[in-house]
């Protein structure tokens, strides 16, 4: 069980990295290291050193003294540029065949398509968190049905105390070994609240395309991770949903593991509710 959980952690910590790496092209006037970029060498600019660009295009129309490599991108020599080094390129073309490189040379419909594969897979994470926890999915799907802000609050404390609480860690040396745990807890806090929000988005379309039919937990968080991966893949306001849905789930994640009578007092936690639609999740 545990090596399965640090598998799926990994593997999401490689989609984020794939995801980030899709960046602008840019203009350098000095030697060095560029990943996740492409990097453009102007027709009167001489780079001294040698130039490595890691995911990213290389577009050389003045002169380079040093060696050029560019790997999973294309190098570009215009008329006139001149590179004393030598010149390789690396893994050209290698995004057409593993959907985790960037395809910094695609064209727009497939970098959609890109990133489409990248929602989906991370998608296919939240689910199998969802069946390995499914007892704290259920009480954070709880936590941030009736408890919003309160979530959204907790997630935004937790974001802030996340990196001060891994110094203090690491400055007190006998705390290193928790530096990881602490991390991985919180991918799966992320996980388990995203888990939480996409069933509840599953389940109120439910209700709205068919009003009198009960979905299971499992279909109706496969219908909400559809939803939510078509809203990230939307141009500028699909990263706002997705901060919204990680910062709102890590909250609902975290006090699903705390009793609601800590934070809302005995009375309100006592209060009935309407159960949960689809088969119950036990605890095994």
């Amino acid at each position: 069980m545990n090596y399965r959980i640090a598998l799926a952690f990994s593997f999401l910590a490689a989609v984020l990295l794939g995801t980030t790496a899709l960046a602008s092209a840019k203009t350098i006037d000095h030697s060095g290291t560029y990943v996740g970029t492409s990097v453009t060498v102007p027709a009167n600019e001489e780079v001294r050193g040698d130039v490595t660009v890691v995911g990213g295009d290389a577009d050389i129309a003045g002169r380079v003294d040093g060696d050029v490599t560019v790997i999973g991108g294309t190098l570009t020599k215009e008329p006139g540029a001149q590179i004393t080094g030598s010149v390789n390129e690396i893994g050209n073309g290698l995004a057409a065949y593993v959907p985790f490189v960037p395809a910094m040379t695609a064209s727009r419909i497939e970098r959609q398509n890109h990133r489409l594969m990248l929602w989906l897979a991370y998608s296919v994470i939240v689910l199998v968190a969802f069946l390995i926890f499914p007892v704290r999915v259920r009480a954070a799907l709880d936590r941030v049905e009736h408890h919003p802000g309160l979530s959204a609050a907790v997630g935004v404390i937790a974001l802030v105390a996340v990196f001060p609480i891994a110094v203090l860690l690491f400055i007190s040396f006998i705390g290193w070994p928790l530096i990881p745990v602490e991390f991985l807890a919180v991918f799966a806090a992320i996980l388990i609240g995203h888990a939480a929000l996409s069933m509840l988005i599953g389940r109120r379309l439910y209700e709205l395309i068919l009003p009198h039919t009960t979905p299971s937990p499992l279909a109706a968080l496969i219908l909400g991770l559809l939803v939510v991966s078509a809203a990230g893949i939307v141009p500028v306001l699909g990263p706002l949903v997705m901060g919204l849905v990680w910062l709102v789930g890590l909250g609902a994640a975290i006090l699903a593991f705390v009793r609601e009578t800590a934070f809302m007092g005995p009375a309100a936690a006592g209060t009935a509710r309407p159960p949960i639609g689809g088969p119950p999740m036990s605890a095994a």
